[in-house]
C-alpha cells in the first residue's frame, strides 16, 4: 500500500469518525430561549468575529454591523463587514421562513441556497460559501455554521469551513442587539 494511500485512509477514518460522533440540531430540543430568526434578527445588531485557519491562528479579526427586516416569513440581513485589515465587505441574505423549525437563505457569494434548522436555543446552516482569496481568485468553502441564542439580546455563531471535506478554517462570532 503506497503511502499517499495509507494517509487518505487515515484522513478518510478520522473525518468518519468526527462525523460519527457531531452533536446534531435535535440534541437542543427543548432548550430555552428559543431562536427565531425573525425575532432575533430584526432590528440592528453588531457582531465582532476571528477568522481562524487550519492551524486555529487568528488571521483575521472583524466587526459586522447589521440591519435586520421582516415582512410576514420574508427576511433581509443587510450586514457591513469592517476587517481590522481596513478592508470591507457587504453581504445581503434574503431568508425565508420555510417551516416551522426551517429557513433558506440567499446571497450573492453564496452558491445555491443555505438551508437552515433550528431546534431549541440553536441554528444549524449548510452552505457553500465562494470567498476571495488574496490575489483576487475564489475558493468555495462548504460550512457548518452553528448559531447559539444566549438571551433574547446575544448570539454566539461558531462556523467551520471545509475544502473537499477536510477542515480548512473556522469563525467565531458576537452577535448583539443594540
Amino acid at each position: 500500500m503506497s503511502q499517499l494511500f495509507k494517509r487518505f485512509a487515515v484522513i478518510f477514518v478520522t473525518a468518519l469518525g468526527l462525523t460519527a460522533c457531531s452533536t446534531s440540531i435535535e440534541d437542543y430540543q427543548g432548550r430555552e430561549p428559543k431562536l427565531q430568526l425573525e425575532e432575533f434578527f430584526n432590528g440592528e445588531l453588531v457582531a465582532y468575529g476571528t477568522v481562524q485557519d487550519y492551524s486555529d491562528d487568528v488571521i483575521q479579526r472583524f466587526r459586522v454591523e447589521m440591519v435586520g427586516t421582516w415582512d410576514g416569513n420574508e427576511g433581509t440581513l443587510d450586514e457591513q463587514f469592517y476587517y481590522a485589515d481596513g478592508s470591507t465587505q457587504e453581504r445581503i441574505w434574503k431568508l425565508t421562513k420555510t417551516g416551522p423549525n426551517t429557513y433558506e437563505g440567499r446571497a450573492s457569494d453564496v452558491e445555491g441556497v443555505a438551508v437552515g434548522t433550528t431546534a431549541g436555543n440553536a441554528l444549524n446552516w449548510q452552505y457553500v460559501l465562494n470567498v476571495t482569496m488574496e490575489d483576487g481568485s475564489t475558493m468555495a468553502l462548504s460550512l457548518d455554521d452553528w448559531m447559539y441564542l444566549i438571551d433574547e439580546d446575544n448570539m454566539i455563531n461558531r462556523t467551520k469551513m471545509y475544502k473537499l471535506g477536510i477542515p480548512v478554517g473556522e469563525i467565531t462570532l458576537y452577535i448583539g442587539k443594540r
